[in-house]
């Protein structure tokens, strides 16, 4: 696997916050990690530790900056850059809202009215990793970002539909010039692949 044309990600969503334990939708509002999400950032340092990391990048917005913060210093490196496009999906004024008439009033196929839709999502998250695998080519990539938008963006890269991705576990992806995207690693579990 390894040699100049493979570029590998792990691929970590933030730790938890405040609106994740009580199930609210955040997108691009920028809520910040809590103590357990500040935890779960430390602890995912154990697994992480078990490579070497060329270079650290996240999501602007501060619970996936902090996040990335806590594992660089948990490995003594430093985070290299925050990348805009690597931001969650936009939920627009469903942003904030918990599972209730109100959230099913915005509702639309494929989404919520005036949000980002899942389409332009996975465009824009899989470019962005694309973007890093042509710059850190043969190289390992550690990026944080959210939930909504790796699971969108990695189900574009190898063809299927992913589950729900956990806060702060290993998601561990290989980017190839010509045979694409494979999945290693999914939400801490080695992913067997297809025959």
């Amino acid at each position: 696997m390894e040699g100049m044309n493979f570029t590998t990600f792990a691929l970590v969503r933030h730790g938890q916050t405040d609106w994740n334990a009580e199930r609210r939708l955040q997108g691009s509002s920028d809520i910040p990690l809590n103590d357990v999400g500040r935890g779960q950032a430390r602890d995912a340092v154990a697994v992480l530790s078990g490579y070497e990391w060329d270079t650290i990048v996240s999501s602007p917005l501060s619970r996936a900056a902090e996040t990335a913060d806590l594992i660089a210093a948990g490995l003594g490196l430093r985070v290299a850059r925050r990348v805009p496009e690597l931001a969650e999906r936009s939920f627009g004024p469903a942003e904030g809202l918990q599972d209730g008439p109100e959230l099913d009033a915005l509702r639309i196929p494929g989404g919520f009215r005036g949000a980002e839709s899942e389409d332009e999502a996975a465009s824009r998250g899989l470019a962005a990793l694309e973007a890093l695998a042509e710059e850190f080519r043969g190289r390992r990539v550690l990026a944080v970002a959210h939930g909504t938008l790796l699971r969108v963006s990695l189900s574009r890269a190898i063809g299927r539909t992913l589950e729900s991705i956990d806060n702060a576990v290993l998601n561990l992806a290989h980017h190839h010039d010509v045979d694409g995207w494979q999945l290693e690693y999914f939400n801490g579990e080695r992913v067997v692949a297809a025959v």
